[in-house]
């Protein structure tokens, strides 16, 4: 078995977590890519993979030659390309991951919208509400929600979201629209426990950050029963901008209390920080920033400001 096959095989395994699942997918037999990973394994030198009878994990080193591997699969994809007189065009599998209920409104429709236009990329979305690790878990676009930490990849910003709160209509109309974030204490407040902070409430006031206590008749599981309240006149709640982004475009809920909002937090699409992309990554991340660039649930962070 030569180096390239041996690469795939490993790849395979690392991105499926599983011997059984990379034979599937590769077509070939379980004890042939047992065997493919234990001569790789000895011919390097080291343990790249860490079994358990449930899953496998890369090992720090395994980690590094992953990240290698797919560069320079991926290269020589691309150099056999120029060979032949073309321009590489974008092949094989992406993996892409995001938020759920981000991935599901904003990255979903554009990963079928792009697959419709690249017959020769399939796609394994991950959505996850969870940090995920993009060399470790072989992923080569990520949209993340927040300030990037990691210098390791690049990360292009497409928008961004807010901390709102909103209420129906009809509720401010009869109970009345509060003025200052203090007047929440007079209302009825709808609490989600998706929420980092389900009993505090933070706000800005002249630069300067303050909280107010929460005291609520009804707390729910997630954030989109929250709004489902608030739409039916119930009370007040608080979301991202992008989860009621719909709801306030039709004029069924009402953002409130703006002026003493936190600051927006960015919005990237990401990828890792090699020497060299492939085209599919290339194509996917351009893709992506210019459909979210135009989206105005992100640009203008719930569409009621301008």
């Amino acid at each position: 078995m030569d180096r390239f096959q041996e690469m795939h095989i490993f790849i395979a395994v690392c991105e499926e977590r599983s011997f059984a699942a990379a034979a599937r997918r590769l077509e070939v037999s379980a004890p042939s890519v047992t065997r493919a990973i234990a001569a790789l394994e000895k011919r390097i030198g080291t343990v790249l993979l860490s079994r358990t009878t449930r899953s496998v994990h890369l090992s720090e080193a395994g980690q590094r030659y992953f990240s290698d591997c797919r560069r320079i699969l991926s290269e020589l994809e691309e150099a056999e390309d120029s060979a032949g007189g073309s321009i590489a065009a974008p092949v094989g599998q992406l993996t892409v991951t995001a938020s759920m209920l981000f991935g599901e409104l904003f990255v979903m429709p554009l990963v079928v919208e792009y697959l419709r236009e690249h017959p020769g990329v399939s796609v394994n979305a991950l959505l996850l509400d969870r940090i995920t690790r993009m060399a470790e878990e072989g992923i080569d676009v990520a949209v993340r929600i927040g300030h990037l930490m990691d210098d390791s990849q690049h990360g292009i910003p497409v928008g961004e979201v807010r901390t709102v709160l909103c209420a129906s209509p009809g509720y401010l109309t009869t109970q009345g629209h509060p003025q200052h974030p203090l007047e929440l204490k007079d209302h009825r407040l709808i609490v989600s426990a998706a929420s980092v902070l389900t009993r505090h409430w933070t706000f800005v006031d002249a630069g300067k950050p303050f909280q107010v206590d929460v005291q609520s008749r009804l707390s729910v599981s997630g954030n989109q029963p929250a709004l489902t309240a608030a739409a039916l006149g119930w009370g007040i709640t608080r979301a991202l901008s992008y989860q009621v982004a719909s709801r306030v475009a039709s004029g069924e809920l009402v953002l409130i209390l703006e002026d003493f909002e936190q600051p927006p937090v960015p919005v990237h699409v990401c990828y890792q920080a090699e020497r060299k992309v492939s085209a599919k990554v290339r194509t996917f991340v351009d893709f992506c920033v210019e459909r979210m660039r135009q989206d105005p649930a992100i640009r203008a962070a719930g569409g009621s400001r301008t």
